[in-house]
């Protein structure tokens, strides 16, 4: 399992003093809170893309290749690149030369984004949503996996002998996972190409995400590639963490009563008791999370939304200080249990080993010279 955190990139006015935040001081502690989360031993930092206020990740490369300067093990990844609206090239060589920096410590979630107007913004129309996805994906798979490629679509200009650069590192594409709150084409879409499965487990009840998994894995097996129990899935969830619940919900409720995201909506009793959210102590928070795996099956990859509504870079921090107190306890009882043919979560290694080892199976038998007899 692998454990890390994700962010929004939200620039939120603080509702116990009426601080908002510049972009500035948010970019700078973004930078500060990946960092902090590598030296409490999570093994992922992700950040979404967004190209309108109040959020300010538009460049999601340019910001992981920062943090990827100042860290050593964190894998890199985004919550939604959108496969829409920016261009396959980009997206391919983009996060290749990203690969190369960051010695392979990268991947992607692939999204459509939830703001409709960003595809006009983009020269796109948001009816053909679910086609630029499919074509673009292909188109993207493609610029990864051969060196020369002639294409043409019905969303882009034709590509005549290109060759994206620079290529992969080692020749191994970035692991891709399809992020998705509510559409079965896109779980299909991972399944069918044996990518990973990103629910973005933090809003809805489990059983929507449930159905959606499960989904994405009776696909996987049959696409052949693997079982079904053996598909990559990833989640996320949210919570805020105090040494007593008391604490947790009196200092969290004005940050969740006021957030754009779902302030002024369910209570904050109501939505933790519907959604994946905790608020409260350590061990409520570890329970809580463990029983995820009842839900959805054992999987490889959990994020933590920490950094949201207005919070305070040092009350940010501290959560990430009790989220690595905890984690030697999540990851012994995630692994408790877990069949040995489940994969674990992918990485640059991991990838490059898998292409070898088909590579060694696929070469032929060394051929005898006639008439050769064998040993005894």
């Amino acid at each position: 399992m692998q454990f890390g955190i994700f962010s929004v990139g939200d620039v939120t006015l603080d509702p116990t003093n009426g601080r908002m935040p510049t972009e500035a001081e948010r970019i700078k502690a973004i930078v500060q809170i990946a960092r902090h989360a590598e030296e409490v031993g999570l093994d992922v930092f992700a950040t979404g893309e967004h190209h309108n206020p109040p959020f300010y990740p538009s460049s999601p490369t340019t910001l992981l290749g920062y943090i990827g300067a100042q860290t050593e093990h964190l894998i890199l990844s985004t919550t939604t690149t959108l496969i829409t609206t920016n261009d396959p090239v980009k997206i391919a060589e983009d996060f290749s030369m990203l690969q190369h920096l960051v010695d392979g410590r990268t991947d992607l979630v692939l999204g459509r984004g939830n703001t409709a107007p960003v595809y006009p913004w983009f020269g796109r129309n948001p009816q053909d949503s679910l086609e630029l996805t499919i074509e673009n994906y292909a188109l993207l798979r493609r610029l990864w996996d051969e060196d020369v490629v002639d294409w043409s679509g019905k969303f882009r200009t034709p590509l005549h002998n290109f060759t994206a650069t620079p290529r992969p590192l080692d020749g191994v594409a970035p692991f891709v996972w399809h992020g998705s709150i509510r559409t079965p084409q896109i779980a299909e879409l991972a399944a069918y190409y044996g990518d990973g499965f990103f629910a973005n487990n933090i809003f809805w009840p489990k059983e929507h995400y449930i159905r959606l998994i499960n989904l994405y894995r009776e696909r996987f097996e049959h696409y052949g590639h693997g079982k079904a129990h053996q598909a990559i899935v990833g989640l996320g969830g949210q919570f805020f963490m105090r040494r007593n619940s008391q604490d947790a919900v009196r200092e969290f409720r004005p940050y969740f009563d006021n957030a754009p995201v779902y302030g002024h909506g369910p209570s904050l009793e109501d939505f933790t008791s519907q959604t994946p959210l905790t608020v409260g102590s350590p061990a409520e928070f570890v329970e809580k999370t463990l029983a995820f795996r009842d839900y959805f099956g054992d999987y490889q990859r959990q994020l933590f939304l920490v950094d949201h509504a207005g919070l305070p870079l040092k009350t940010v921090l501290e959560q990430l200080d009790l989220l690595g107190e905890v984690l030697p306890e999540l990851k012994a009882g995630f692994e408790a249990g877990r069949p040995a043919d489940v994969p674990e979560g992918p990485t640059h290694a991991a990838l490059v080993a898998r292409r070898d080892a088909r590579d060694a199976e696929a070469e032929p038998e060394e051929a005898k010279p006639e008439g050769a007899e064998v040993a005894k």
